[in-house]
């Protein structure tokens, strides 16, 4: 594998690899540390040979992030449909100075845009992936309400329900959500540019500022992004929040929006993983009926 590694970075960077580490973390790729023959340290990864098309969609979503300038994201330095290489980040302490950085500038990349709910990066394809998990993107003309239910939460509702995963009543929790959801949905707002897959483990602290990873970009609302920062917990996130608010304040009753925003990311974890993420989905489902 190593070996690998190192004709792959040759090929991308046009240097020689000196040395080759193996990075922890992280359940879709193999990555990598290398210090090529000038000294320089840069990142590799790999994915699966079944995940068609990530490599392509990760390079287009690390452009994209990076266009308007608003948040850090390593930079590109090239890939294959194998692989792919950008800087080395030396990864720091979680600090409240970061993480109020992390929330302007955050609140900044949303601001920037996306041409539709829904919309893929410029160049990248519209089969995507989140995580292990295929994700579809391509131009809606719809509300993001309509786009939410249909091109996110039903599918996945669908294969969770086929593979017995989740069960005949907590499906039609689910689908009451999708039913009302242009009544649980809060004010209409325009498409954002997300991350869209900003769980706490594609935050990379950094020794200035935190550094954004692993995106799954597209067309979205903004709150998806925060309800995911919630999902598993974010260091300092109550400062996050409130330097976001700062900059873009969030409509009335965003919070209770939140449950709403994590079902499609739990849904997916129900697909992948089972076990107590199909209770999750229903959970965050009663809480969207709650508002």
């Amino acid at each position: 594998m190593l070996d690998q590694v190192r004709a792959a970075v040759a090929e991308i960077t046009g240097r020689a690899a000196d040395d080759v580490r193996r990075l922890g973390g992280g359940d879709t790729a193999a990555a990598f540390a290398v210090r090529l023959d000038n000294g320089e340290t840069v990142f590799a990864k790999t994915a699966p040979a079944t995940m068609s098309g990530a490599i392509e969609a990760e390079a287009a979503s690390l452009a994209w992030l990076a266009e308007p300038g608003a948040v850090a994201v390593p930079a590109l330095r090239g890939h294959t449909e194998s692989w792919l290489v950008t800087e080395h980040v030396p990864e720091a302490a979680p600090s409240p100075g970061a993480a109020e950085r992390l929330g302007r500038e955050l609140a900044a990349l949303h601001a920037a845009g996306a041409p539709a709910f829904g919309a893929a990066p410029p160049g990248g394809p519209a089969d995507a992936w989140i995580g292990l998990a295929p994700m579809r993107n391509e131009p809606s003309g719809q509300q993001w309400p309509s786009f939410y239910a249909r091109h996110r939460v039903e599918p996945y509702l669908r294969r969770a329900v086929d593979s017995g995963t989740l069960s005949a009543e907590a499906s039609a929790v689910i689908s009451r959500v999708c039913a009302q959801i242009d009544d649980l949905a809060g004010p209409a707002e325009p498409p954002a540019r997300l991350h869209g897959d900003l769980w706490s483990g594609n935050v990379h602290w950094g020794t200035q500022r935190a550094w954004l990873i692993d995106p799954a970009a597209h067309g979205g609302h903004r709150e998806t992004d925060l309800a995911m920062l919630h999902l598993f917990g974010c260091p300092h996130l109550d400062r996050v929040l409130a330097a976001y608010q700062e900059v873009s304040s969030l409509a009335d009753g965003w919070r209770q929006r939140i449950g709403l925003h994590q079902l499609f990311p739990l849904l997916v974890h129900t697909v992948l993983f089972g076990g107590g993420y199909a209770s999750q989905a229903v959970a965050a489902a009663r809480s969207a009926l709650d508002v």
